[in-house]
């Protein structure tokens, strides 16, 4: 038996052959494909919100039923709860350039049918629905593709700022883009919106297309597809700091989906507005969420994450009671700017509790399952406030859900969004390199390590507390098994244990090892008798 050797190799990194074009000012717009891409993406998100519009406006023209309204939101929502983890591993796995274009072409294709046909006069429920379907599959397939590419479009200092842009952006264009959807639905039709809706894709597919991403060098292999999404879930299953993002999100998307479900029904027939209308009524909610980005910066200093992430919610559930009794339209206003401050707080705070929560080599996946709950989230609160509309009256579905909304946010109270600055996520690799007699195949396993450690037997108990809070760090990183054993023959003896897969993914366990695992590990490295080190053991199972 042999224990470990320091490294002779750093473990599995992507190495970028090129040097980013950028000001080391940590100004994100000074990098240039990061810019134009923004840029971009901002019209494709304006498109898309003028789509939403023109849908909602649509469907109420092809059915007055409050359950075919809500599938809008449905169909929109329900792509990314299928698609979304699919996504993250793939963008983890293939090159990310050519999967984001795949994914614009077939947004671009949908949106171009969906005007000829609206055009032609041949769109029923069914067809607006599984248009709108095919535009949220091509939104689910990039959206964790674009979380993904941000580290390597700027540098390291202007990352943090990249983020909070990319954030600005999407609500600009929905500041815009509904208030611009009603004008145009209301001057030139419906299928100029589609249509319109088609064309903003053009300047992201340009960028795209222009964009030379760097090469990357990997001293592993690739993880295979369901290997990656076995990976992905294990993480975000294990993660106790990803588990609380994913029960908040429940606790606030399912009850604020009424809100946008039922929003079309309310400025049709509560308000009596036509669509330009609707879209300066969505206009307002975006307005409010853009006076909430550049607000919650100064905020932030000054109110610890939690305590923000109630208000954010309390105010999201009054704004959803009051517009239920709202009865005019200069009522309605006000009421969704207060929600769209709401909105963007909460939904600010999440993302970025989910970015602190997961590491570069998952960040994708671990995005995509948080996107996952909470667009399917959505997608049962739209259907499930639909049909209780169908049964009682909208109102009605948005008092309930306000109130709803009101009594989950105790849950606060359990499951706190962390305060001050995450864990340091970033690779140690202070793990030594495995010694073998002969080096295993990539597939051999499954494979043992055991880790043996000698403690003094009077602090056995808090040592053994200790460890076994390793237990979540093991399986989230590959463990498919993990135990701890105590020797009875000689007191002080504990023999931790864990199993993966193959050996390939305990390889690249040693690259998924934090700085925030390290520091954990040399407080139980105190523990040790004599400041002895660990021994270390792999076994493999004979073949």
């Amino acid at each position: 038996m042999r224990t470990e050797r320091a490294a002779s190799r750093r473990p599995d990194i992507a190495v970028v052959e090129r040097p980013l074009e950028g000001d080391k000012s940590g100004n994100p717009l000074s990098y240039p494909v990061f810019r134009a891409l923004w840029i971009a993406t901002i019209v494709s998100n304006v498109g898309t919100w003028m789509h939403d519009v023109g849908a909602g406006w649509l469907m109420t023209s092809l059915s007055p039923s409050p359950l075919l309204v809500a599938l809008v939101q449905t169909a929109t929502t329900l792509p990314m709860f299928l698609l979304a983890l699919p996504a993250g591993a793939l963008a983890d796995i293939v090159d990310r350039r050519r999967m984001l274009l795949s994914a614009q072409l077939l947004g671009l294709c949908a949106a171009l049918t969906l005007a000829i046909l609206t055009a032609w006069g041949l769109v029923s429920p069914g067809i607006l629905l599984a248009t709108t379907f095919l535009l949220g599959m091509a939104a689910a397939l990039s959206a964790p593709v674009f979380q993904a590419i941000v580290p390597e479009l700027v540098g390291r200092q202007a990352l943090p700022d990249a983020i909070a842009l990319n954030s600005l952006g999407v609500n600009i264009s929905r500041a815009v883009g509904p208030a611009l959807g009603g004008i145009i639905v209301a001057l030139a039709g419906i299928p100029a919106v589609f249509a319109l809706n088609a064309l903003s894709v053009l300047g992201v597919l340009a960028v795209l297309f222009i964009w030379k991403r760097p090469s990357t060098v990997h001293t592993l292999p690739p993880e295979h597809f369901f290997g990656a999404l076995k990976a992905g879930y294990r993480y975000t299953r294990h993660s106790p700091a990803m588990r609380l993002v994913l029960v908040r999100a429940v606790g606030f998307f399912l009850f604020g989906s009424a809100l946008w479900a039922m929003l079309p029904l309310i400025a049709r027939h509560g308000l009596g507005l036509d669509a330009a209308g609707y879209g300066v009524l969505l206009g307002c909610m975006g307005a409010g969420a853009v006076a909430g980005a550049i607000l919650l910066k100064r905020v932030r200093t000054r109110v610890s994450a939690n305590p923000l992430s109630v208000a954010a919610t309390l105010l999201f559930a009054l704004s959803t009671l009051a517009l239920a009794l709202s009865t005019h339209a200069w009522v309605a206003g006000p009421v969704l700017f207060m929600a769209g401050l709401g909105w963007i707080g909460m939904l600010t705070s999440l993302n970025l509790a989910a970015h602190m929560a997961s590491p570069g080599w998952v960040k994708a996946r671990a995005l995509a399952v948080y996107l996952l709950t909470f667009q399917g989230a959505m997608t049962c609160g739209s259907v499930l406030w639909g049909m209780l509309a169908s049964g009682t009256s909208v109102a009605t579905a948005l008092v309930i859900a306000g109130v709803g909304q009101a009594c989950a946010a105790v849950i606060a109270i359990r499951w706190r969004l962390p305060r001050g600055s995450a864990a340091d996520l970033a690779p140690s690799h202070h793990w030594a390199e495995p010694v073998v007699s002969v080096q295993p195949d990539d597939d051999r396993g499954p494979v043992m390590i055991e880790i043996e450690y000698h403690v003094e037997p009077a602090r056995l108990a808090e040592f053994v507390t200790a460890l076994r809070r390793f237990k979540s760090v093991r399986q989230r990183d590959g463990a498919i098994r993990w135990d701890v054993w105590e020797d009875m023959a000689e007191p002080g003896r504990v023999v931790e244990t864990f199993v993966v897969e193959s050996w390939v993914e305990h390889q690249r366990q040693h690259a998924r090892v934090t700085r925030a695992d390290q520091l954990d590990q040399e407080i139980l490295l105190k523990y040790q008798l004599g400041g002895r080190q660990p021994v270390v053991r792999h076994l493999l199972r004979p073949s």
